[in-house]
Order: C-alpha cells, then sequence, then structure tokens
C-alpha cells in the first residue's frame, strides 16, 4: 500500500519542526505522546509554559509554511516526510532522523545501495586522487556515493560519480548552497540524475553548528562510510562517530603517520575500522551490512487520530520541583533520574518534555540529560 502525507499533515509537521526547541528528536516525542503533529502544536502553549518558560512559544503560522511550500515547488524541489514511500529506510531508523526533508532531483539514484565518502577540505593531491578512484569505481559498480559538497574530498566524490547519481547532503537550505565556489557543481548533480537533500528551511543559511547536525544524516543515509584524510578533531570524524552509533560500516584509507591529514583515519583504523585501498575491500562489507530497523515511529501513531478520551498522567508543581532539583548543568541518565525522584517514568518523560519545550534543557549522546 503507498503512503503519501496528506497536505494538511504536511503543513502541521512542517509547522511543528519550524518551531523554536523542536528539533528531531523532540518532534518525535511529542508525536508519539499526541498522535499527530496538530494535537502536538495545540499543547505547545501548555507544555513550555509547565516547563517554566515565560515567554509564549509560538509555531509558525500557516501562512509561512504555505510560503516556504511554494518556495519549494518553485525551484521544482518537494518535501518528503516520514510518511512517504520516497522516504529512504535507512535514515528512518537512525536516533534523531528528521522527520522531513526538502530535496531537488533524485531521478538516478539508490538509496538501498548507497555509501558515504568524506575526509579533509585542505586534501592533498594524493587524497583527491584516492577518492575520485573509490568513488569512481563504487560508482560504476551501483553504489549511490553521498557526502556534504564541502571542498576538497566531498566535492571530489561528488564529481567522479556525478555522471551515476550522487547525493549533496546540505547544512542550509537549498537556496544557500555552502560553499558558494560549489553552486555549478550543485547544478550539475541534479542535471545528470543526483540530488540535493536538506532538512533545513530553504533560505536557511548554515551556521557552525548545523555542519555536525548534517553529518548524522550523511551517514545515516549510508550503508557505510569511507574517511579518507581526517584530522583527528574534525567533521569527517563527527560522521564516523554517528556511522557507529547507527551500526554502519566505517572504512578509512591510511595515509602517511608525518601528515597530520591522515591521523584520524589512521585513529579509526586503530581502533577497528575497516582498512581499505580498492573498492572491492569495500564492497566486500557493504554486500553483507545489515543496517537496524527499528521504528522511531510507530506505525499507528502516524496514520491513525489520536484518541481524546485516552488518559494521560500529568505531573502537578511537587513533581516538577523534585526534577529541576535533581537537575544541573552535569549530564544525568534518565535512569538514574527516575530512580532519584523516585517519580514514574511517564512522569519524568512529561516534566523533561516540557523542559525541553521551554528550552532550559539539553541533551547528550544517549540518554543524558543537564540543565543548560
Amino acid at each position: 500500500m503507498s503512503n503519501k502525507a496528506s497536505q494538511q499533515q504536511k503543513t502541521d509537521w512542517l509547522r511543528l519542526i519550524r518551531t523554536e526547541n523542536v528539533g528531531p528528536a523532540t518532534f518525535r516525542k511529542l508525536i508519539n505522546r499526541f498522535g499527530s503533529a496538530g494535537h502536538a502544536l495545540d499543547a505547545l502553549p501548555h507544555l513550555s509554559q509547565h516547563g517554566g518558560r515565560t515567554k509564549p512559544l509560538k509555531a509558525p503560522s500557516i501562512d509561512q509554511i504555505e510560503d516556504e511550500i511554494a518556495n519549494i515547488e518553485k525551484i521544482g524541489a518537494r518535501i518528503v516526510t516520514a510518511f512517504d514511500d520516497e522516504y529512504p529506510e535507512t535514515l528512518k531508523h537512525i536516533s534523531s532522523s528528521p522527520p522531513l526533508f526538502t530535496m531537488i532531483g533524485g531521478e538516478n539514484i539508490n538509496f538501498e545501495k548507497s555509501i558515504a565518502i568524506v575526509g579533509a577540505r585542505n586534501a592533498s593531491a594524493a587524497g583527491i586522487r584516492m577518492t575520485s578512484l573509490l568513488a569512481g569505481e563504487l560508482s560504476e559498480a551501483g553504489y549511490t556515493i553521498i557526502s556534504g559538497l564541502a571542498r576538497g574530498i566531498d566535492k571530489a566524490a561528488h564529481i567522479a560519480s556525478i555522471k551515476n547519481g550522487t547525493i549533496a547532503v546540505l547544512a542550509g537550505g537549498l537556496h544557500n548552497i555552502y560553499p558558494s565556489e560549489n553552486i555549478s557543481l550543485a547544478h550539475e548533480i541534479v542535471e545528470n540524475g543526483g540530488a540535493l537533500i536538506s532538512e533545513m528551511p530553504i533560505n536557511y543559511e548554515p551556521r557552525a553548528k548545523d555542519f555536525p547536525r548534517r553529518n548524522r544524516i550523511v551517514s545515516g543515509l549510508s550503508l557505510g562510510v569511507i574517511v579518507i584524510e581526517a584530522a583527528k578533531r574534525s567533521g569527517s570524524l563527527i560522521t564516523a562517530r554517528f556511522a557507529l552509533e547507527q551500526n554502519r560500516e566505517v572504512f578509512a584509507v591510511p595515509g602517511s603517520p608525518l601528515d597530520p591529514r591522515s591521523a584520524g583515519a589512521n585513529h579509526l583504523i586503530s581502533q577497528g575500522a575497516t582498512l581499505i585501498s580498492s573498492s572491492k575491500d569495500a564492497i566486500e562489507q557493504l554486500e553483507i551490512a545489515t543496517p537496524p530497523q527499528q521504528n522511531l515511529f510507530e506505525e499507528q501513531e502516524l496514520f491513525n487520530d489520536f484518541d481524546e478520551n485516552a488518559i494521560i498522567d500529568e505531573p502537578d508543581e511537587s513533581d516538577r520541583g523534585r526534577i529541576i532539583t535533581a537537575l544541573s548543568i552535569t549530564p544525568i541518565g534518565v535512569d538514574e533520574l527516575i530512580v532519584q525522584s523516585n517519580l514514574p517514568t511517564n512522569i519524568v518523560q512529561t516534566i523533561l518534555l516540557e523542559l525541553d519545550i521551554a528550552g532550559r534543557i539539553e541533551w547528550a549522546s544517549g540518554q543524558l540529560v543537564s540543565l543548560k
């Protein structure tokens, strides 16, 4: 059976995800708590007030969202939601999966057989050559190459695979391609049946913190990630870490220990990443790769109406006080918070959702939470 979001669902989802303090993980919690984006939007003022927010929390208006949709369609792009059959299965099952993204192109790509190639922006000539070789051979073998349209390794990977369809995941909106020197390459990608993908509003200008966020999608779309030339502290290693968390294959091309650009890739190999020197090495592992298939959105919660007669326990002020007292700027596990507060799990989760919507807490990797 074909699934497709209705226009009303798409509008509600966009309004919710574009609301301040509502990221992908919070979005999922709201949907799973209230059954639909529409009901979640209705609950936002109540949640933020109980979370201690003094300034009213407002979602974008319907007119604002309709303008965004019109601008997306004007350039020939489209919105893909987790409702839609076009939404990649691999991406649907990662932590903090984007509930929707904007996409242009894509006639010549294969999400089910894809691999990411990432690396240094200031890549060496040898690094560029190796990237071109691997990306070209993997592309000819039927793999869709995914990268982030950055300078250096990313750019070389896209160019080498452009004729067979490549995917560029953007940190900004489709109207704010970064770096600007790769705008023409972005157009070529689309013209050759590849795709540009972004979870951000169409006119959004990327900031430094948006690139690591983008990297989880690069790895999440892929069966595996190849790292070529990466410093010890680099975005490429962030992508590799996301890949490990998402149970993806991680490959690395070794380099000279005298070159700081190879320190990150060499470190990955020492930690167990698969050393590769040819596309054959990667293909052998990718053929048996089995990404997890955990449903982060329950199907009945996506497609059924919310049961308004369902009884949901509501915390009182003393409950909220106990949780806030237990929290600090030092991250603590949710399980430990439940034990320390001696409150039911659903009450603790509701209070954390309220504090999250109010912008008073932040989440670390895993289930660690702290006060801002």
